[in-house]
Parts: C-alpha cells; sequence; structure tokens
C-alpha cells in the first residue's frame, strides 16, 4: 500500500517525518512511502541515512509551499494549495495514495481532509480519535478537537465510529461509550449534554451513560465521547499535567540522596510508565468519517512516533476502517430519523 508522508509538517521536519519513514519501511515490507514537500530538503535529509536496500519503495513529490502554525486551517487549504498537506491528501483524492499521514497543522489536514475528500456516506462530520492510556488497556476519546460546536446528532455519529474503530484496533467484540460529562446522573449537564445523553440512549451503539473525568483512566469504557472544544481541552491539560508531574517527582528525588537511591532502584517502574505513557507508542490519531484514511501524528512527534503514525495507517487501510463505519451508520438512519437522513 501507498502512504503519503507530509515531510515539512511537524515541529522537527523533515528530519523526524523522513526518519520515521525510513523505519516504517524496514518494519513494514508491504508499505511504500510518498514523501511530499520540498523536494530538495527531502532528498538532502535523505541523504543522510543508508536507503540503498528501500530506495525503490519510496518517491518524492515536490511541495512548494508550506502551512504555518499561525495560519488558519481553511484559509491554508485555499490561499496555500501546493503545501505539503494539502498536495499529500491530493494524492489520496486521486488514489495515488491509500492514506495520508501528517504531523503538522491540526486544522490544515481537517479543513484539506474534509474538504478535498469528502466524508463518508451518512456523515456530516468527522471526529479526531485519540488512543489514551487506562488501568487497563487503552481508551478512545473522540472528539480531539475536529468539531469545537457539534450538534448532538454529530455527537451520535462519533459515538458510532469511535465504537468501531476501537473495536478493530484493539480487536474487541463490543466497545462501551460514555458521555463525557459533570455527572454520572443522566439530566447532569447543560441542555446540549441532556440532548446527547437522550440521542445515545436511543443509538445503535453500547451507551453505558455519562462517565466524570476523573473516573475515565479507570476505563469504565472504551470509548468516550464529547465536542472537540472539550475534548482538546482535556486532552491538552492530561498532556499538561502529566509532564509537570515528571518535572515535579525529578524535583523532589534530587532533594534526597536516599530518594536518589530509591529512584535508581526503581528505574525499571519509571521506564515502564513513561512507555506506558508515551504518545509515541501510539503514533497518530485517525481523522474518522472522511472519505480516505488520514492519520494526525502530534507536532512534536519523535521519529518513533511518525513511524507507529505510518502503522497506524497501514491497520486502518487493512482493516478497512472506512467500510466497517459506512456499514455501522446504516441503523442510526433507521433509528434517528431527520430531516437529513443521509448525514449525521
Amino acid at each position: 500500500m501507498k502512504i503519503a508522508l507530509d515531510a515539512m509538517g511537524g515541529d522537527y521536519a523533515p528530519q523526524n517525518p523522513i526518519a520515521g519513514a525510513i523505519q516504517a519501511l524496514r518494519d513494514f515490507p508491504d508499505v511504500e512511502i510518498i514523501f511530499v514537500g520540498d523536494e530538495s530538503k527531502v532528498r538532502a535529509e535523505l541523504a543522510k541515512h543508508a536507503t540503498a536496500d528501500i530506495q525503490s519503495r519510496y518517491s518524492c513529490l515536490h511541495a512548494s509551499q508550506v502551512v504555518d502554525m499561525s495560519d488558519s486551517g481553511l484559509d491554508s487549504v485555499r490561499r496555500k494549495k501546493d503545501s505539503s498537506v494539502s498536495r499529500a491528501v491530493d494524492l489520496v483524492k486521486s488514489g495515488d495514495a491509500d492514506a495520508v499521514v501528517s504531523a503538522g497543522h491540526t486544522g490544515a489536514l481537517v479543513a484539506a481532509s474534509t474538504i478535498k475528500l469528502r466524508t463518508l456516506p451518512g456523515i456530516e462530520r468527522a471526529a479526531l480519535g485519540v488512543l489514551i492510556p487506562a488501568d487497563s488497556g487503552v481508551f478512545l476519546l473522540i472528539d480531539g478537537g475536529a468539531n469545537i460546536d457539534p450538534s448532538p446528532r454529530h455527537i451520535v455519529g462519533f459515538a458510532v465510529m469511535g465504537a468501531v474503530y476501537y473495536k478493530a484496533i484493539v480487536g474487541t467484540p463490543e466497545a462501551r461509550v460514555g458521555l463525557l460529562n459533570i455527572g454520572t446522573e443522566p439530566g447532569k449537564g447543560t441542555d446540549f449534554c441532556r440532548e446527547c445523553h437522550q440521542l445515545l440512549s436511543e443509538a445503535p451503539v453500547n451507551f453505558a451513560g455519562n462517565v466524570e473525568g476523573h473516573g475515565i483512566f479507570k476505563k469504565p469504557v472504551e470509548v468516550v465521547v464529547c465536542d472537540g472544544f472539550t475534548g482538546n481541552i482535556f486532552l491538552k491539560t492530561v498532556e499538561g499535567l502529566a509532564k509537570s508531574m515528571v518535572s515535579w517527582i525529578k524535583e523532589e528525588i534530587q532533594k534526597n540522596p536516599l530518594r536518589m537511591l530509591g529512584a535508581l532502584l526503581s528505574q525499571g517502574a519509571f521506564k515502564a510508565v513513561k512507555k506506558r505513557t508515551s504518545t509515541d507508542e501510539y503514533g497518530g490519531t485517525p481523522l474518522l468519517g472522511v472519505n480516505g484514511i488520514c492519520i494526525k501524528a502530534h507536532g512534536n512527534s519523535s521519529a518513533l512516533a511518525l513511524r507507529n503514525a505510518i502503522r497506524a495507517a497501514r491497520m486502518a487501510v487493512e482493516l478497512q476502517i472506512n467500510n466497517r463505519i459506512v456499514e455501522a451508520m446504516k441503523p442510526l438512519h433507521e433509528k434517528l430519523p431527520s430531516r437529513h437522513p443521509a448525514s449525521v
């Protein structure tokens, strides 16, 4: 399969995208990579690696523009038509690539994918599904930031897509869905949350009710659904707290020689926790609902994270995630008829 990689996307581009892609090419013999970006910079970076054994499985597509973090996602698609992320999405649209991977501007990838690829039949809004470590395995948070102000009906669509993705990727026959809220009782939260709760109760998903932020790491459900505004704040808060906790622990350990000795003896445990919580291990976040496979990697992704983002794209293609989503959405239209029954 062919994967279009935004070689200029991310804080450490093109170094990390290219290093990650080279590792992916060696680990996954069925993958081909199309590096999209400034060809001279891409080839200069490739020259730093020994690639004779995999050279036949990658190619370059020149893109003269790069989306800056200060750019608006929608404007970048309109004004920077030759950006690396737009050209990479174009390859999926034309059928020249099976998936796109980018560590660049989230808004640009979401806008380009939605505008150019359109959404799958029966889906009005795409959403970012983020795998997060929990007490036992992982859970999926959806939406992670693609939709700031969705309707309750969109939330139901997110829940269906999230359950489909979780079951396929984790390999479990069922996935419970919980609505992120300020309390577990059905009447809790805003009018929006209460309407979401009602619709989810009627939807063809295994709805477990409301879940609170402090409890979801105990994994009461496999899929946590919310609007993108709430989801993005939640993700960034958790990420910031995790980094601060590591800093605080290091600071306290260094205050006392006995603590330093204890830390030395506990190195194995610290490394295990670090690996378990590292975003590098999960690689990328799928943009579910668009008519193509799109994986968004973190902006500061390491080479390992990019390698794993390519792995995630490969799995999504192999498992035919989009076909599964389309099939799963069909019963939803029967249960929740609307003025626009073809889109949720």
